[in-house]
């Protein structure tokens, strides 16, 4: 018995790359639970609160990324010494060649292993050449350690595209005069790994997160309720709603359009379009309640998306940890709304070719150019041009790296290019609309949903495999559309398409109905809130689908 219980506790340990540790999984639970059973010693003292915090993160990325924890050990001290040495330098030119010394490294590991592949096919596309790619990191792991890891294969780190981000807004915030350096480098450690949000956000600011690690640990019965709530609601969100709607009709569509009607691929779009959402704000509800648990305060990075009114809504809405993030770090700095910088000419003319690239056209570099000399004649001639083209190239600029920061794919980039134009679109429109200030009741609903459409149809371009699987979706929807369908697959999918309604139902609620349904959970008595909690539970259990849904976001 005691030798069984030491051999789980030593494979609990173990590194194994098809057992991550997910909020999904019941091991996560009892990994929590054993957390907070030993945060409760040691967190009146927020030095050995910080530093419990940090091994328990790190240990969960090892569980999660293996030896890739070393990397972002790497990142850490690397961000450490860089911001120190920044916030001490008097030297205007010296604060900005370690400012652009920290983006570049940061974001050159990000583009190693994230973009290898792309920009090692597009060498030898353009060259005629035949290199393949190296695992370096593999390569040097297996030196030190005497591993095996794969160096013929790049891995990609899960989490490394929202924790780069992170540890950035430290640096950044530093340069900025925003944030003071740490004293202590297990300080920045804590913030850049806190195991509830390193995978998939929400990406946290460092102004905003790190003077809580120097606050004593509070948590009343309300904020104690909020947390249990967001957990069990996230959750619902994600298991219940949301895996069974892609496990028993939207996964299959996307699987091979073809075999099905336009009806329901149009069906599963829709549906698509919310098992995004369930699944996304599913996984940072459960963070934030989590966090909360632990005396840590995240902002909302969902605010009812799908009640949007226009796309320029729907993105202050919608992932607003990352939106927040490229706008302050990234749009602002190139110019945001008031001009076009260099640098801002210089990342669309990188991007065009990226595109080029992507599409195997050099055509499309040809019309780029001669689309860019017609703009510059009328520019030349009507002022107006000018500015106008001044004020929304970076708004393309920063929907279109927002597209490629997900996947370096040409499915990613059209998507981003589409949200882009359609908010240069929209900047033009609402200036002549003649329902802009209407607050009608029937003027808001059709507002909605036409936001809603157009934000579905982009999804065709996030989900489908490649160029070619987007193109079977749109055909089956466009060309063999036959209503009289509906019935008869409403009928075999019931319950899908129930489950669909309740969310749309819950999700379009005012905000005060909202608000006082989580009320009432919050001062349930603890008995009622633990009854409550078991039926959940049970729910969930019994709703889980036989196939394991993976969070979406992971992949990026």
């Amino acid at each position: 018995m005691i030798e069984n219980l030491i051999q789980i506790i030593k494979t609990f340990f173990q590194y194994k790359e098809n057992e991550p540790i997910f909020f999904t999984e019941i091991v996560f639970w009892i990994f929590f639970t054993a957390v907070f059973s030993i945060f409760t010693i040691v967190y009146k003292k927020y030095t050995w609160r910080n530093l419990f915090l940090f091994i328990v993160s790190i240990f969960f990325y090892y569980k999660t990324n293996g030896v890739f924890f070393v990397l972002l050990l790497f990142s850490i001290t690397n961000e450490y010494f860089v911001a120190k040495a920044i916030y001490k330098s008097k030297n205007i030119s010296k604060r900005k060649i370690l400012i652009a010394y920290s983006v570049i490294l940061n974001l050159g590991l990000l583009s190693y292993f994230k973009y290898a592949y792309f920009f090692t096919d597009s060498f030898n596309q353009v060259f005629g050449t035949n290199n393949q790619v190296i695992n370096y990191f593999a390569l040097w792991s297996n030196t030190i350690s005497g591993g095996h890891l794969n160096v013929d294969k790049i891995i990609f780190p899960i989490g490394i595209s929202f924790y780069t981000f992170q540890i950035l807004s430290y640096t950044l915030d530093v340069y900025r005069h925003k944030l003071k350096p740490l004293n202590n480098i297990l300080d920045l450690g804590f913030y850049a790994t806190f195991f509830p949000q390193i995978l998939m956000g929400p990406i946290v600011k460092a102004r905003d997160f790190i003077p809580q690690l120097y606050k004593p640990y509070k948590i009343n019965g309300y904020f104690f309720g909020l947390a249990i709530f967001m957990i069990l609601n996230g959750s619902i969100k994600k298991l219940v709603f949301g895996d069974y709607m892609a496990a028993n009709f939207i996964d299959k569509i996307f699987g091979n359009p073809l075999l099905f009607t336009g009806v329901e691929n149009l069906l599963a779009v829709i549906a698509y379009s919310m098992q995004v959402y369930l699944d996304f704000s599913g996984y940072t509800d459960i963070a934030i309640g989590i966090a909360l648990l632990l005396g840590y305060k995240f902002k909302a990075n969902f605010n009812s998306p799908y009640k949007a009114k226009s796309v320029a809504e729907f993105w202050k809405r919608w992932h607003i940890s990352l939106s927040s993030w490229l706008q302050e770090y990234l749009y602002i700095p190139l110019g945001g709304n008031k001009k076009g910088t260099i640098a801002s000419y210089f990342i669309i003319t990188i991007l065009t070719v990226f595109i080029a690239l992507m599409l195997d056209a050099i055509i499309v570099l040809w019309i780029v150019l001669g689309l860019t000399i017609v703009l510059g004649i009328l520019s030349f001639i009507y002022p107006n041009v000018k500015k106008a083209v001044n004020t929304n190239v970076n708004l393309m600029i920063t929907m279109l790296l927002g597209g490629l920061w997900h996947n370096p794919k040409i499915t990613f980039l059209i998507w981003g290019g589409l949200n882009g134009l359609s908010l240069v679109v929209y900047k033009f429109w609402r200036k002549i609309s003649p329902y802009q200030n209407i607050n009608k009741w029937y003027v808001n609903t059709w507002k909605i949903f036409i936001t809603f459409i157009f934000i579905t149809f982009t999804r065709i371009f996030f989900r489908a495999d490649d160029m070619a699987q987007v193109k079977e979706i749109f055909d089956k929807i466009m060309y063999d559309l036959n209503w009289s369908y509906a019935p008869a697959i409403i009928a075999n999918f019931w319950l899908v398409f129930l489950f669909l309604g309740l969310a749309f139902v819950i999700h379009l609620l005012p905000e005060n109905i909202k608000w006082n349904y989580k009320k009432i959970f919050i001062k349930m008595p603890v008995i009622a809130k633990i009854a409550v909690v078991l039926v959940c539970i049970f729910f969930i259990y019994q709703s889980l689908s036989s196939d394991s849904v993976k969070f979406i976001y992971f992949q990026f």
